[in-house]
């Protein structure tokens, strides 16, 4: 029941604020808004009332959204078109943009908000420069082999240690092999011999396979003032950002496969598991989501935000409106190229959830 509370919490607010971002813009520069859904309105059931020329609705199925405007042919298929000054296509460039991109652009701060009020409320976490291990991973090598959390490790296979970067560096760089490591505990020196495990990460732009043994360095806690933590929303948001981007370059050149993916169930999966370790775990997995669906939506794909605007500045080079046909046919491919790219995502849940 977690799980799914955690699911439904998480795709409620990420299609509520990425679609509130479409129908502000849209009301800002006067585009008619015929319609603001969240959730599925599935064979006509679900909650709605029409306001003005706006017809607001809660489906009852929590897992989409869309806002409908007057005179824009997208997914949706419409093509009536009466050249009305409140209508998408009556618009100039800028405006068309800022429309198409203020669901984005919603999500992204979204991200921040939620940033800058986990640290606002949980301080700045700071890692100890030091070798002293702050904490432990089970089924690790450091775990069997009695290492505890405040032992000093001084030296690897025999080469002295001063701090946490030194200690890293080495056993990363031997993914699988065998290490001798020393350390102190209360004046005590101990020595052990164990297999650092093979890891996979991403170091430097690309899948690294690297040493660990499952310890942590100290991680102290500090106040963080109003300033401090705009700054740290902002900055949080942009690494991941990057990484996203990052992510998706190491797919599309190979370096990574598409089989790690991940769609609904894994988010579902993720998604529970943040619940089960509390509200700000899950917000800040929220916050995660909502950069990831930010990038995914600026994509240059037809019926994707990124393929509206790829239109518009088309259009604009053009000088002229592609014809009524041209866009149906756009829109249809990238309805296409969707709906085969969840059949993977989806195929891959169940693959992983069967592995």
């Amino acid at each position: 029941m977690t799980t799914v509370l955690a699911m439904v919490f998480v795709v409620v607010v990420l299609i509520f604020f990425h679609e509130l971002g479409h129908y502000l813009a849209a009301r800002s520069v006067g585009i008619r808004v015929e319609r603001f859904y969240v959730g599925f309105n599935l064979f006509g059931l679900g909650i709605k009332k029409k306001i003005g020329h706006t017809e607001y609705g809660l489906g009852l199925i929590p897992l989409g959204g869309y806002v409908k405007v007057a005179g824009m042919v997208d997914e949706s298929m419409d093509t009536s078109l009466t050249g009305a000054e409140w209508e998408f296509q009556s618009k100039n460039a800028l405006q068309k943009i800022w429309f198409i991109s203020a669901g984005v652009l919603a999500n992204l701060l979204l991200a921040v908000l939620i940033f800058f009020s986990l640290t606002l409320v949980n301080g700045i976490a700071e890692a100890d420069p030091s070798s002293v291990v702050g904490s432990l991973a089970e089924d690790y090598p450091a775990v069997a082999a009695g290492i505890q959390p405040g032992d000093e490790i001084t030296a690897i296979n025999g080469q002295s240690i001063s701090s946490w970067d030194e200690l890293t560096a080495i056993i990363h760089a031997r993914p699988g092999e065998t290490i001798e490591v020393t350390w102190v505990r209360d004046g005590k020196t101990f020595q052990r011999v164990m297999e650092t495990r093979a890891t996979e990460i991403l170091l430097d732009d690309e899948i690294r396979t690297v040493g660990m043994i499952g310890i942590g360095p100290v991680v102290t806690t500090r106040p963080a003032g109003f300033g401090e933590a705009v700054v740290s929303g902002f900055a949080i948001t942009k690494r991941w950002f990057g990484l996203t981007v990052k992510s998706l370059a190491m797919i599309l050149t190979g370096k990574a496969s598409l089989r790690d993916v991940g769609g609904p169930i894994l988010i579902a999966q993720l998604a529970g598991q943040s619940a089960q370790s509390g509200f700000s775990t899950l917000l800040g997995f929220l916050a995660i989501i909502s950069v990831n669906l930010a990038l995914i939506n600026i994509l240059p794909i037809p019926a994707l935000d990124g393929g509206h605007i790829i239109i518009v500045l088309i259009e604009a080079a053009l000088r002229r409106s592609l014809s009524l046909r041209a866009r149906m046919a756009i829109q249809q491919l990238g309805v296409v190229l969707l709906l085969t790219l969840i059949v993977v995502i989806i195929y891959n849940d169940i693959m992983r959830i069967v592995r």
